[in-house]
């Protein structure tokens, strides 16, 4: 399997909570792209739009889409790909859909800016070595 350059950038504008850049950048290896890889690249770049319209203080838009991105990494085989924890990703994916859909829509713009300031947006992180 090659994986494609502009994957590692999209991961690493994902990690620096540059959401809309991931995004783009991720789009646009996923119209490219076969099974299983089409869904996963999928549902990592809807969890940055995810993350994107929380900061825009969006939460209906980011619960939706936090929600569809993780459904579409569950349904993926990928556990690890390309020396990324993939599980690790969608566990704290579901951390964060969990609190967007208790949030009373008055606290969206405090959890977005908490979680800016702790950097606590979900990350995809690579795998520790053995």
């Amino acid at each position: 399997m090659v994986v494609p350059d502009d994957f590692f950038v999209g991961v690493r504008r994902l990690n620096e909570g540059e959401f809309y850049s991931c995004h783009d950048i991720l789009e646009a290896l996923w119209f490219e792209m076969m099974e299983p890889e089409k869904s996963l690249y999928q549902g990592i770049l809807q969890i940055a739009v995810g993350c994107y319209h929380l900061e825009n203080h969006n939460l209906r838009g980011a619960t939706i889409l936090v929600g569809e991105g993780l459904q579409r990494l569950r349904n993926n085989e990928e556990q690890d790909y390309a020396g990324f924890d993939v599980t690790d990703f969608v566990g704290q994916g579901e951390k964060l859909l969990r609190t967007l859909q208790l949030l009373e829509p008055e606290k969206v713009e405090a959890l977005a800016t908490d979680l800016r300031e702790k950097d606590a947006f979900p990350k995809l992180q690579k795998l520790a070595q053995a």
